[in-house]
């Protein structure tokens, strides 16, 4: 099931749906009044969301509503991994052995700030006056659907609720020259999320999903999510044997190689250049930078 927040052309108010093709089934329509998706991701239970994804109606086509992020107001900063494909550690490390050349045995945890995350086709904003080195990153988000705590590998599949598509955008020279990464990663408008969550029944476990990345049309990513060095078990497992990952929880999974970081000679991001995001089975996530 694939579940989105939008608005109506006619409206600024946000709802919640299930998204069938080319169509949108309103939630509260069908009897869900859920305010926004973390009371979905928190109340809903297993009877219900069954139910949803077996619910039936015309709805409305999807040119009259505009998709946001699922999850436009995060409960809490994301949680993200870095340097998790062994590809883009190596690219990472030519950009700057001082800020990325680290031992990748275990997992590389930082946050990221977010207060509120914009969907696809709304802008990433440039920054102009604090970054120069404006880069993209297509990652995996995991979201969690229960509360994680000293959790087995073996028992981490059953805490995810589901999955979407989360561009880790990020200001380089801002990210190397404060040595801790939550600045440059941080600004607003630095983590676009979407277009959808994909309720995690509709994967394996782990996903092994197609990842790949167009600016301006061109390929620049192109990777599997297979391939990530510490998977999703290993990652909810090791952060929850020292703290609480609450339900709603979003972890941001790592990116395969292809940042403009990685390039020999780099053309950052500029404004009117067009990012699009995208992962096999949940769509893309397409932003234009302003």
């Amino acid at each position: 099931m694939k579940l989105i927040t939008f608005t109506r052309t006619e409206s600024a108010r946000e709802e919640l749906g299930v998204l069938r093709g080319e169509r949108v089934l309103p939630l509260e329509e069908l009897g869900f009044p859920f305010r926004d998706m973390n009371e979905l991701i928190l109340r809903s239970t297993a009877e219900d969301r069954a139910a949803m994804a077996a619910a039936e109606g015309e709805g409305l086509p999807l040119s009259a509503v505009r998709l946001l992020s699922p999850i436009p107001r995060p409960l809490q900063d994301v949680l993200c991994l870095g340097l998790n494909y062994r590809d883009h550690a190596d690219e990472a490390k030519g950009f700057s052995k001082d800020a990325f050349g680290l031992e990748l045995a275990a997992p590389i945890f930082f946050s990221k700030r977010v207060s509120y995350s914009q969907g696809t086709g709304a802008p990433i904003p440039a920054h102009r006056d604090l970054t120069q080195q404006l880069d993209f990153e297509n990652e995996l988000a995991v979201i969690l659907g229960r509360d994680a705590e000293n959790v087995s590998e073996e028992d981490a599949a059953a805490c995810v609720f589901g999955y979407t598509i989360l561009n880790d955008v990020s200001a380089r020279e801002v990210q190397t020259r404060h040595k801790q990464w939550y600045f440059g990663k941080s600004l607003e408008g630095f983590c676009p999320m979407g277009p959808c969550i994909v309720t995690a029944d509709e994967f394996s476990f782990p996903p092994r999903l197609r990842i790949s990345t167009t600016l301006n049309g061109e390929l620049r990513q192109n990777s599997n999510t297979g391939l990530l060095i510490h998977s999703i078990a290993e990652i909810i497992s090791t952060l929850s044997r020292g703290m609480v990952l609450k339900a709603g929880t979003i972890i941001a999974t790592g990116t395969p190689k292809g940042v403009l970081m990685g390039s020999a000679s780099p053309r950052f991001l500029q404004p009117g250049d067009l990012v699009c995001c995208r992962i096999e089975g949940i769509g893309a996530l397409e932003n234009p930078v302003r």
